[in-house]
């Protein structure tokens, strides 16, 4: 993975728009993109932009989703959901699965801690994935997130794999 902080720079969050349903549109069309992140494959065009018009508008207190740019490019999303007082649960997602193991999800968490940190004060971060999702793990590991728990398992790529519950507390902010 490229750990580059290089890279870091041209990545950043900002809130979902309208005009961002054709990246997702391709992104529905990736099957190992839709495979890896519980995404039905082929869904029709009228249903996906209903779905994303939810997600751009769909404002509440506990849950965030965030776009991720890289280059100026939307290649993905982040989460935070279940925000509770101090903790929230992070999740990233590269839509683009030509872009994984760049190192653009490692500096994505980062920007949705520090964002996370700074506009809403939170300082334990949960995140979960499956076994088999090594790319995930070593992420989440490297980000200074501990295993705290498994549990049962669930269908991912196709095969039955046990689910990872991981936690992180920080009071540092990390700078994007």
């Amino acid at each position: 993975m490229n750990t580059n902080k290089n890279l870091s720079q041209h990545i950043k969050i900002r809130p979902l728009t309208t005009s961002d349903y054709p990246t997702v549109l391709k992104w529905s069309q990736d099957a190992a993109f839709c495979s890896a992140n519980g995404w039905q494959l082929n869904r029709s065009p009228e249903e996906l932009y209903r779905w994303w018009l939810k997600c751009v508008s769909n404002v509440t207190k506990n849950f965030i989703r965030m776009g991720i740019e890289f280059n100026k490019k939307l290649v993905g999303y982040a989460d935070l959901a279940c925000i509770n007082d101090k903790s929230a649960e992070l999740g990233i997602a590269i839509g683009d699965s030509q872009l994984w193991r760049k190192g653009i999800g490692f500096y994505s968490a980062i920007c949705m801690i520090e964002f996370a940190s700074q506009q809403l004060g939170v300082t334990t971060f949960n995140a979960e994935t499956h076994e088999a999702n090594v790319r995930s793990r070593k992420m989440l590991e490297k980000l200074g997130f501990e295993e705290i728990s498994r549990l049962g398992s669930e269908e991912y790529l196709g095969k039955n794999s046990q689910l990872i519950q991981y936690n992180l507390s920080t009071e540092e902010l990390w700078k994007c």
